[in-house]
């Protein structure tokens, strides 16, 4: 009774401010580690994926698309509540990586949670008398801070990998999907908000034997494999909404959570990401920019768009999509008007603050895109990077000498917004060995690590490194702490 009043208050809501009387359902599917050329609508012609091509050309592809920030928690975070993984102080993954002995700095100490207080996109969507559920990777907390404390009606959490079979993918993708495809046709009338967060095609890659033969050719055959399966399942959720007469009642949207792993890590190299500079754990390119496609049948024309977004700009844009109020301040912003008329947005920067250093091989720093510049400044020696992404979209040439002027007057801004957010900052590390930071983080940067022909042969390269960087983190051992989920 308590939802069938929400729901008929609502639509009198929405037909009083000229919005559709049924609200629209939203299907949002997340990626894991998925580089932002992986994709054939991306221009990756070794990677098989039709019916995510089909829903690019059907709908919006946006090519500056930018995660919250390029590693898993903090991106989620941002992607869950709008706000600025900076200002949530949930600047990593959680748990985070322990302090070593090769880092100039400490550490920022993190939240371990998404704070319950923070008003999440399912809370939202639930307040408008939505259906919400979760499938697959939440990574905010564990109890008691889990999705269902923070919207989420249904929830099916799954572990990150699976035995493949005739019926299952290496990260439970089919499990994933059968779940969410089920809460889908549990409620053809009620709208519904359904987030498909995948653990594919984060690291440990797994396939079915078959799939991987057919990519024998491609960089890494399993990740191709992986992204087969992956398309495949986003496949059965698009003919799940058509069967039920649902596609053009539904928003669908598909990103990824960070960029590409672009390095060896665990007993994987899975991407590159050319032509953009490094991968996941970087604010180059390459770890901040994701795929990402916006689909609503009859109300979005096709389009392919330039135009710079970033994932905090969800929960502004289906709250005035769907017909919800945002009374709060958040860091992003509402693209309705671009994705339903083509109107641009207000130019705007985009900050990041990474305070951290990563198992990829990045240090502490912090990032500030303003038009076609993008100011980079590393913490632990306070060095400047300026590149002009209209002319080097690659991050190569460091015009930071060249333009000081531009240079520094991006820094101020950048400091000023880090200190509007309240952003935690690195202290020393009194235990610091030089010598032994500087094999990892100097010699070999893996940053401008260019794609070899084969994951293999990347492997090879980056062996010696991984194994000071895997003794750094667990002294001892020699093992990967690639449990990053």
């Amino acid at each position: 009774m308590r939802i069938r009043v929400l729901l008929t208050a609502f639509l009198f809501f929405l037909q009083a401010r000229g919005v559709e009387a049924t609200p629209p359902n939203v299907l949002l599917i997340l990626a894991d580690d998925l580089g932002i050329n992986d994709l054939g609508c991306y221009g990756r012609t070794e990677h098989q994926t039709p019916h995510l091509d089909q829903l690019a050309a059907s709908g919006v592809r946006f090519n500056s698309a930018y995660c919250g920030l390029s590693i898993c928690s903090a991106s989620r975070a941002a992607l869950m509540t709008g706000k600025s993984p900076a200002r949530l102080n949930l600047t990593t993954y959680l748990p985070g990586r322990p302090d070593a002995h090769t880092q100039k700095l400490l550490q920022v100490v993190i939240r371990q949670q998404l704070p319950l207080e923070e008003i999440t996109l399912a809370e939202r969507f639930e307040q408008l008398g939505y259906a919400t559920g979760l499938f697959g990777k939440w990574h905010l907390g564990n109890a008691p801070f889990t999705p269902e404390r923070q919207g989420f009606g249904t929830v099916l959490q799954t572990g990150g990998d699976s035995v493949p079979s005739a019926t299952e993918g290496g990260k439970n993708e089919y499990a994933i999907t059968r779940a969410a495809i089920e809460f889908m046709e549990r409620h053809p009338r009620r709208p519904f908000f359904c987030y498909v967060a995948h653990h594919t095609p984060h690291i440990r890659l797994a396939a079915r034997a078959e799939l991987i033969e057919k990519y024998q050719g491609a960089f890494n055959p399993v990740y191709a494999a992986m992204l087969e399966t992956l398309d495949d399942t986003v496949g059965m959720l698009l003919q799940s909404l058509k069967e039920q007469q649902l596609l053009d009642k539904t928003i669908v949207i598909f990103m990824s959570d960070n960029g590409g792993l672009h390095v060896f890590e665990g007993k994987d190299l899975p991407t590159h990401n050319s032509p953009y500079r490094a991968g996941k754990g970087y604010l180059y390119e390459g770890g901040l920019r994701v795929p990402c496609i916006f689909s609503w049948p009859g109300r979005f024309a096709p389009a392919v768009v330039e135009t710079p977004i970033v994932n905090q700009d969800l929960t502004a844009t289906l709250m005035e999509l769907c017909g919800g109020i945002v009374s709060e301040e958040l860091d992003g912003i509402s693209i309705a008007p671009l994705l339903l008329k083509g109107i641009e947005p207000a130019p705007r920067q985009f900050p990041f603050h990474f305070p951290h250093y990563t198992n990829q091989g990045s240090r502490p720093a912090g990032a500030l895109r303003d038009g076609h510049w993008k100011l980079i400044e590393y913490y632990d020696d306070n060095s400047l990077e300026l590149y002009d992404l209209s002319q080097d979209p690659g991050e190569r040439k460091n015009l930071a000498g060249e333009q000081p002027a531009r240079a520094e007057s991006l820094h101020q801004q950048f400091v000023s917004w880090r200190t509007s957010v309240g952003a935690h900052l690195n202290a020393p590390n009194p235990a610091y060995e030089p010598a032994a930071g500087r094999k990892i983080y100097h010699d070999f940067n893996s940053s401008l690590f260019t794609p070899p022909v084969d994951a293999q042969q990347g492997i090879r390269q980056q062996q010696a490194w991984r194994q000071l960087m895997n003794a750094a983190i667990r002294p001892g051992t020699g093992q990967s702490q690639s449990g990053e989920r």
